[in-house]
């Protein structure tokens, strides 16, 4: 499955527009990881914990956009958004939330 960021595909032409589809994903941040990174935000660097869950959390996120757009029929997403947000008692989860355009298209 083609999914983009971009409204058009090259060399594709829309056939028809499904509608928006949506993947979400909402990952806890556990009390070590915490510790560490406030460690690491002290005397600088990445904190690897939380990068690690950010790209699981993206990595499921997408998956569930692709399986809602299959489900409708779609063969591509278009128009792709990736927002991140930090939800919970005292910012304690990790939300990412990706979207865009459900479309079927054909090769030209």
């Amino acid at each position: 499955m083609i999914v983009t960021t971009t409204n058009q595909l090259e060399g594709k032409k829309i056939e028809q527009y499904l509608g928006i589809v949506v993947g979400e994903a909402v990952m806890g941040a556990n009390i070590f990881k915490d510790i560490f990174a406030s460690i690491r935000d002290i005397v600088g660097g990445r904190s690897g914990a939380y990068e690690d869950e950010l790209t699981k959390a993206r990595k499921i996120g997408f998956q569930e956009l692709e399986q809602e757009a299959r489900s409708i029929g779609a063969n591509a997403v278009i128009g792709v958004d990736i927002d991140y947000e930090v939800v919970g008692k005292g910012g304690s989860m990790l939300m990412v939330s990706i979207s865009g355009t459900a479309i079927r298209y054909v090769d030209l």
